[in-house]
């Protein structure tokens, strides 16, 4: 019976610092003003989880992508396009939509980035 208390406890420990482990910030993004600038832009992302051109997007911001304008367009599956995006009208990925400007369609730099979002291009260290 001592034993099971014991591990009863053990259990209940390990628990609560997997919690507290996972409720720690995570670092921020080289990014994060940037992204989160072409977020308040109302500037939209839309995307594919297959598409390998979202993901070479996504990794320019790094682990600020997080925080950019992104809607996911394809189903679970990856045989369909959600509602969402075919009412937009999207017809490639990725695409960008700025307010006020043509739809852009594949991977955006930086600068063009900033260039359409007015948003100030970082700090590159």
């Amino acid at each position: 019976m001592k034993y099971i208390i014991y591990a009863l406890v053990a259990v209940i420990l390990l628990l609560g610092i997997a919690f507290a482990l996972s409720n720690i910030p995570s670092k921020s993004g080289k990014y994060d003003d940037f992204a989160s600038c072409i977020n308040n832009s109302g500037a939209k992302f839309w995307g594919a989880f297959w598409c390998s051109h979202c993901a070479e997007q996504k990794n320019i911001f790094g682990k600020s992508a997080k925080l950019l304008p992104y809607t996911e367009c394809s189903t679970p599956d990856a045989r369909n396009q959600t509602k969402v995006c075919a009412d937009a009208g999207i017809t490639s990925y990725p695409a960008w939509d700025f307010p006020g400007k043509e739809r852009q369609f594949g991977v955006q730099s930086l600068e063009s980035l900033s260039e359409f979002t007015a948003c100030p291009l970082p700090n590159k260290q």
